[in-house]
């Protein structure tokens, strides 16, 4: 007996599935948006700077709607081909192989597309009849087309502080998709995440998220973005396992978001004025 269609899609996303519950601490009424847009299958889109949580909250999302979760990060070189699926040559001769889009419409996933900004518009392009009321993927080149399982929402991403005429989203993509604004969390939430990921004490925590206040301080004065959350875990991991915090800091904090010495100099010195 063959196995029955149920059977397929849960094996065919098995490695897609969030096992255990993701830590993220709610800092408005996001979740409770994107638990609204799901029960619509409104496709969203996530606009936020780099490391502020856009991906942990998707993740987190999957696992309260029990859904599995196909993340695929947008690159510059990625095709069309790379997100629909392709004609592969075997020992028994050609097959087709499910893109990771395809594969989330056909089984019923939720598919993020992270940094979708990166990709090439005309690679983009292919999520448009999946993000409108057809709710359908051509496989052109397979003869096919998906129907979007039930289940099956578009999630995407990007940084507006990265924004060009060059890597932008196009208005007809734009106004196909609920969105919501992702930013740092106050002083208080920040240093209760950072803490809590990383195992530091709550008083080193707030340390660290004051370092990166000044930091954003300096958005548009020298850096083109300020210390991340998920910068500031990176230094609370090494302080608690025992680097001494000027060294942490430098290491996971001023060192990667600079080359600039005297830019180096300024950070250096806020960490210096709280460590």
């Amino acid at each position: 007996m063959g196995l029955s269609p149920d059977t397929v899609m849960s094996h065919a996303l098995d490695s897609y599935r969030v096992t255990s519950q993701p830590y993220y601490r709610p800092v408005a009424d996001e979740v409770e948006l994107f638990d609204a847009a799901y029960a619509a299958r409104m496709p969203m889109m996530l606009k936020g700077p780099t490391g502020c949580g856009k991906t942990r909250f998707v993740e987190a999302m999957a696992w309260r709607l029990g859904r599995p979760l196909i993340t695929v990060a947008c690159n510059e070189d990625m095709t069309a081909s790379d997100l629909v699926g392709r004609f592969l040559l075997d020992a028994q001769g050609t097959r087709w192989q499910d893109g990771p889009l395809a594969l989330a419409a056909r089984h019923g996933a939720i598919c993020y597309l992270d940094e979708v900004v990166e990709a090439r518009q005309d690679t983009t392009v292919v999520i448009h009849p999946l993000t409108d009321d057809r709710r359908v993927l051509p496989l052109e080149k397979k003869g096919e087309l998906i129907r979007a399982h039930a289940d099956f929402q578009m999630v995407i991403s990007y940084n507006p502080g990265y924004q060009s005429l060059m890597k932008d989203l196009k208005a007809s993509t734009k106004q196909r998709f609920g969105a919501l604004d992702f930013s740092y969390p106050e002083a208080a939430a920040e240093a209760e995440i950072v803490a809590h990921e990383s195992g530091v004490a709550p008083d080193v925590a707030q340390r660290l998220v004051s370092i990166a206040e000044r930091s954003r301080n300096l958005k548009g004065h020298g850096l083109d973005e300020g210390l991340s959350t998920r910068m500031l875990v990176h230094a609370g991991s090494l302080i608690q396992r025992g680097v001494a915090p000027a060294a942490a800091c430098r290491v996971a904090l001023v060192r990667p978001i600079t080359d600039d010495p005297d830019m180096r100099d300024a950070l250096d010195a806020a960490v210096g004025t709280f460590f």
